[in-house]
């Protein structure tokens, strides 16, 4: 006599079915430990030192300081905020979209989308909560920026990166044809 034994968990998920906790979970932790660093600190700036002002006053390599960017990064685009917030509404739920089919992309690229994500709605979020972005990291030759910003400067590298070395994108040699018939 056969008896089936069924497993009380219910049939194993087939590779590639995993759950939508499964798949994006992961990424949506690193996209909201970005978001939540970065809303910490740019609060501990805005409580710490008035806009305009920076600590060390007289140091001139990297400081501290208390920038509020109504523009888009280094700046530009001041007086563009509605523009700002489309433009990234739309990259957000584009990534979002992305990162909810993640099975089909590598996860490396994943993981640089997830920390894209976290910048951008962190930035958003002062964005449509002060109506301009806190920036606080100040090297004094270069415009401030601020975790956000690191984030998403950091993912786009990482792609840039990876789509440049990824070998599955590198075509056959075609063979090479033949010359001129041998003539026997």
């Amino acid at each position: 006599m056969n008896h089936v034994i069924e497993d009380p968990a219910g049939p194993a998920p087939v590779d590639g079915a995993r759950s939508l906790t499964e798949r994006a979970g992961p990424l949506l932790l690193i996209a909201a430990v970005v978001f939540a660093v970065d809303q910490v600190s740019k609060a501990a700036i805005r409580g710490w030192l008035a806009v305009g002002e920076h600590w060390p006053a007289d140091f001139e390599l990297i400081r501290f300081g208390h920038v509020e960017n109504e523009g888009a990064a280094f700046g530009i685009l001041q007086g563009a905020g509605p523009l700002l917030v489309v433009t990234t509404a739309v990259a957000i739920v584009l990534i979002a979209i992305t990162m909810l089919r993640a099975d089909t992309y590598p996860r490396p690229y994943l993981y640089a989308l997830a920390l894209i994500l976290g910048g951008a709605v962190g930035n958003l979020t002062d964005r449509l909560a002060r109506g301009a972005v806190t920036d606080f990291i100040d090297p004094t030759h270069y415009p401030s920026f601020n975790i956000a910003d690191s984030a998403i400067v950091i993912g786009v590298a990482a792609i840039l990166v990876l789509t440049i070395f990824d070998s599955s994108n590198d075509e056959e040699p075609e063979p090479e044809a033949a010359s001129e018939p041998h003539a026997e």
